[in-house]
């Protein structure tokens, strides 16, 4: 897999923007490496696109989840809250009391525009189970509804510690200065926290920030431009 020189612009033309990467040396294939998820059996998937010393470029393909949301004046309050309610889904609150296998990662959605003196809404979302893709059971909580999460391309940020409120806003603003210096289109009204790990584990634990790319698909663009060929998904 190669990857474009520090400095090189490539125009979309009809999708109406400039994607400019800024990478730092040649990428190589991707590797199959998933060692950051260690605790779930069912891991989402994805194609490593292109990667630099300060972040990843992957393409993950539609999936469904089940989500919910919580108001709070911390992102880790209205974490905690959301996730009770989630992990009771999966444990049997749900029509057919089903006990489902946790999955990875676990999904919060931030919003970008928060007041300190304001509460803002996070949502939190479990992949759902591979099994329960098409047809998952109805939560029994009217809380809960699922997501249809589309086809798309994000630019990730890994850390590693907790994911606290603090962290979480500093590997994004880390995130959004790099992508900002490259020129990169994304979406600029939320970002994602994005976690792997229990909380009992407490050990070289894995946390990302994730933007989600606007426009045209990344993914497809750097395959037919670069001519790249698209390697299997991560776990398989």
């Amino acid at each position: 897999m190669i990857c474009l020189p520090q400095g090189f612009h490539l125009s979309l033309g009809h999708c109406g923007y400039i994607i400019r990467l800024s990478l730092l040396s040649l990428c190589h294939r991707p590797s199959t490496n998933t060692s950051f998820c260690t605790e779930s059996k069912e891991c989402l998937e994805y194609e490593l696109v292109c990667k630099t010393d300060e972040y990843e470029v992957r393409h993950y393909s539609p999936t469904r989840w089940v989500s919910t949301d919580a108001e709070a004046y911390f992102m880790g309050v209205g974490a905690a809250m959301a996730f009770r309610r989630l992990f009771q889904y999966i444990t049997g609150a749900n029509e057919g009391g089903i006990q489902m296998e946790m999955t990875a990662p676990v999904l919060v959605k931030i919003p970008e525009e928060t007041k300190m003196w304001e509460p803002a809404v996070y949502t939190l979302n479990f992949p759902l189970p591979a099994a329960y893709q098409e047809k998952p059971p109805a939560p029994t909580n009217d809380k809960l509804y699922f997501t249809e999460m589309p086809e798309m391309d994000v630019y990730v940020r890994s850390y590693g510690g907790w994911m606290l409120s603090v962290t979480s806003r500093l590997h994004a603003h880390l995130l959004t200065k790099e992508l900002e210096r490259v020129r990169a289109s994304y979406n600029h009204s939320y970002h994602y926290g994005v976690g792997y790990d229990s909380p009992l584990k407490l050990l070289n634990r894995h946390n990302e920030v994730w933007y989600v790319a606007d426009g045209c698909s990344l993914f497809l663009f750097v395959s037919l431009f670069l001519c790249i060929t698209p390697t299997p998904p991560y776990g398989t």
